[in-house]
């Protein structure tokens, strides 16, 4: 599958190094904005939607209810990476980003606006629902557009390193989304249930402006200019994908279970745990998410550096296999209740496990592709297992703390059953640090 590359630096020459770094930040500044967009749901339906959108159920009922809206986002990804991935792929990279931009930063306004169950009864939460649908239409087409500019503009020996920048955009959308999050929910309960908590959604509005404007300032991917050069695009990208590397999409989706799914288990379950069956103050759970969040920005790129010298496998694995060290230690952690110990729950598995996988996932994933069906392969992997991983998560994390009546053991036994079809995905894989990525 995979043609030796020329590593020589001749082949890339200084202007390139260049253009990799404006490329590769625009990318991250894009992808902070959709992530912040994203991760402000997850962060609301573990603290407000129950009340405001599911008043009528028990608790623990309305937040199961409030992340099964959460995970209907995660259903609509995989149609966005099949409809951005095929004009992706027919017509440019660079072009959906634009447009995954709007659609994203439209619908997270839209929520800001939303009446609640009080004013329009049951047509709260079916316009929720459909607001989360578009926003996982948008993410969907986001991620493989992004990636692919970063990791095509990106040298042949830099490509891990380049490729986490876009990344470290979900980190920084953490943060940005838990931060205004926390400051918005010191507010007085009335106040923050009533209008603060529609401020983080309606600062949507600005942030795309500046992606937008960002995106405008970039070329088009020289990897897909030479397949257009040479008239190779594919007639239908999906179709052909399917048929060509069908084991690649499989393990692409199997290596994301651990990554995605405990990255929920991690951030927006936790939440939930921390502030309803713990009962600590929701900003202690916060607090951990903004440390972690921030040390992560320069974490996961050290990790994708370092799969560009012993390559992606080795490093993907360690990190699956750490979240699967700590996933019981992770509840005795918070079970403590302490503020320190709660951080450093949250704070060691991101850092050492999830950052470990996500740093050099964007090249690792692009490189089990060919460049004329690379934006289809990618997203199609990627967002498939955001339906099975992360967008049911929060959710069977949730009924199982319910079916044992607050115990959380079969949560961890969970979370070690992600990694260990994670481990097997990419042991089954390709290496393909040393791959090229031309046609």
């Amino acid at each position: 599958m995979a043609v030796p590359a020329v590593s020589s630096v001749e082949a890339h020459p200084q202007s390139t190094y260049r253009e990799s770094v404006k490329v590769a930040l625009a990318s991250l500044i894009g992808t902070s904005i959709e992530w912040y967009d994203f991760f402000l749901y997850g962060t609301a339906a573990a603290l407000v939607f129950n009340k405001l959108f599911f008043p009528t159920f028990d608790p623990l009922v309305g937040t199961i209810a409030a992340f099964a809206t959460f995970a209907v986002g995660f259903i609509a990804r995989p149609i966005g990476g099949i409809v951005f991935g095929h004009y992706g792929d027919r017509i440019g990279r660079k072009n959906m980003l634009y447009l995954t931009l709007l659609i994203m930063g439209i619908a997270t306004a839209a929520i800001g606006l939303l009446p609640t169950y009080s004013s329009i009864g049951v047509w709260s939460p079916i316009l929720l629902v459909t607001m989360r649908l578009a926003q996982g239409f948008g993410l969907g087409g986001e991620w493989g557009g992004a990636v692919l500019m970063a990791v095509e503009h990106a040298p042949p020996n830099r490509r891990g390193f380049y490729g986490s920048w876009p990344q470290i955009g979900a980190y920084i959308g953490l943060l940005l989304s838990t931060l205004v999050f926390r400051y918005v929910s010191k507010m007085p309960e009335g106040d923050f249930l009533s209008w603060a908590w529609r401020v983080p959604f309606l600062l949507s509005f600005l942030l795309v402006g500046v992606g937008l404007w960002i995106r405008m300032k970039v070329a088009e991917s020289p990897v897909f200019e030479k397949v257009k050069q040479q008239k190779h695009e594919s007639r239908m990208p999906i179709v052909e994908v399917l048929k060509k590397h069908p084991k690649n999409i499989l393990l692409a989706a199997g290596a994301r279970f651990a990554e995605n799914g405990l990255f929920y288990v991690f951030t927006t379950f936790a939440l939930t745990y921390v502030s309803t069956q713990l009962k600590v103050d929701r900003v202690i759970a916060l607090n951990g998410l903004l440390i972690a969040s921030f040390v992560n920005i320069f974490v996961g790129p050290l990790w994708g550096a370092l799969s560009d010298r012993i390559g992606r496998r080795p490093v993907y694995i360690w990190g699956a296999v750490a979240c699967g060290l700590l996933a019981f230690p992770f509840f005795s952690m918070l079970a403590t209740r302490q503020p320190a110990m709660i951080w450093l729950a949250i704070a060691l598995p991101l850092c050492l496990g999830h950052a470990a996988m996500y740093g050099p996932q964007a090249s690792f994933f692009s490189e089990l592709f060919s460049a004329r069906l690379r934006y289809s392969g990618a997203s199609l992997g990627y967002q498939l297992a955001s339906v099975f991983a992360g967008g049911l998560s929060p959710l069977i994390a949730t009924g199982l703390l319910a079916w044992t009546d607050g115990k959380p053991w079969p949560i961890a036994v969970y979370m070690i059953v992600l990694v260990l079809i994670t481990v097997v995905s990419v042991a089954l894989s390709a290496e393909t640090h040393r791959s090229t990525i031309e046609e």
